[in-house]
């Protein structure tokens, strides 16, 4: 049965409310047939609602053995379950108090039907997009060039988009942006990661050519590489190796590439530090600027990120150490770079933490919560907060 208008006032003067102070409009609820408790409460920033509001998709992503994360087209939310003591009701059609002062109404009664309930609802926290990933499935079946016996062989695991949208926790936006960071192309509709070595295969043939030709690193022609180098190596992939290291524009029709000599130093240390263990600092570096195409300058600044400077041993040695290899959780980077090293100057330390920085953190609020400074002969040091085994 419908409640009447004198049941309502004679429950407000049960309650010792004055019926003057409220709106006239009663709510009277009631548990619909239909009802349940297994309906799923999402809490959404504006900006999301928007999109689901215009028409796009939110998309939830991660295997079985790993934590849900919500994903825009570009980024990423973690998912967690927030509880609550009063229960939520779901009521379709019902109308808020703001709502009910903009309508003419007397003091009439609106009986309403909860369609669901639940004690908790999801709420989403942007998170850092969890790309390693990423780079674990394309090393799996790196390219070594058209003629490699590999590329025989059907077995091996290849991977396109839409695979990498299954099993990547990201946004499209943010997988994109890193297979570039990573250098990985696509070729014949799958996402390939060249080997080093034929990758550096490729650059060698770039340099040779733009020395035997006296062009200048600033204005590589990409037609004349084509050309010139087609017979070596396909053409996608000389194209290829130039977007890695250079900058494209066009100049009166004819398109140059403008290759960076950061990018290239950088991967020629790489190729030297690879296959040493610990390399003499003074010895690699005279070895690496003898192996830079000339015209070029090495410097140690244009390591970050990829290897360390011991400077502590007799002599100085330096080692290959690339930050993408390190672990994705914030505590497990630091345990890992603090067992490697009990003491981290800031500058030899922020390379290897500049991607845990959220978007209004610093590595300095970085260092503050998972580390502690001291004075080391006029240096500022960090060591570890935890004991590290």
């Amino acid at each position: 049965m419908e409640r009447t208008r004198a049941e309502v006032d004679a429950t407000l003067q049960t309650a010792k409310l004055d019926a003057a102070e409220l709106l006239p409009a009663a709510h009277c609820l009631r548990f619909g047939p239909a009802a349940a408790g297994d309906v799923c409460l999402l809490e959404l920033e504006p900006a999301l609602c928007g999109r689901l509001q215009a028409g796009r998709s939110l998309v939830i992503r991660g295997d079985k053995d790993e934590q849900a994360v919500l994903c825009s087209e570009d980024k990423t939310y973690d998912l967690k379950v927030a509880d609550t003591s009063n229960m939520l009701l779901f009521i379709p059609g019902c109308k808020i108090p703001e709502q009910l002062k903009m309508e003419e109404t007397h003091c009439n009664i609106i009986h309403t039907e909860i369609f669901g309930f639940s004690n908790n609802y999801w709420e989403l926290r942007r998170c850092r997009p969890k790309l390693k990933k990423l780079k674990k499935l394309l090393m799996e079946n790196t390219y070594e060039g058209p003629d490699s016996e590999k590329e025989k062989d059907s077995s091996h695991s290849k991977y396109t988009t839409e695979d990498l949208l299954d099993q990547i926790q990201a946004s499209e936006e943010e997988i994109m942006t890193q297979l570039q960071v990573l250098n990985a192309c696509e070729i014949g509709g799958y996402w390939r990661i060249l080997e080093f070595d034929y990758e550096m295969k490729l650059l060698n043939h770039i340099t040779q050519l733009v020395d035997s030709e006296s062009w200048s690193f600033s204005k590589v022609p990409l037609n004349t590489c084509l050309q010139e180098l087609g017979p070596l190596e396909p053409e996608e992939m000389i194209e290829h190796c130039l977007k890695c290291y250079g900058k494209k524009y066009t100049e009166e029709g004819a398109v140059y590439f403008e290759l960076s000599a950061d990018k290239i130093c950088r991967a020629t240390a790489q190729m030297l530090l690879q296959n040493a263990v610990k390399f003499n600092l003074a010895e690699f570096q005279e070895v690496w600027q003898q192996s830079v195409p000339e015209g070029m300058t090495t410097r140690l600044d244009q390591l970050k990120g990829l290897a360390l400077v011991d400077r502590q041993s007799r002599p100085e040695i330096i080692f290959l150490l690339k930050a993408e290899d390190l672990p994705e959780g914030d505590q497990e980077r630091f345990n890992s770079l603090f067992s490697l090293r009990e003491k981290w100057t800031e500058e030899d330390i922020a390379p290897y933490i500049q991607d845990l920085c959220g978007e209004k953190q610093t590595i300095g609020a970085l260092l503050t919560k998972y580390a502690r400074s001291s004075m080391q002969n006029g240096v500022k040091v960090y060591n570890s907060r935890r004991p590290i085994s």
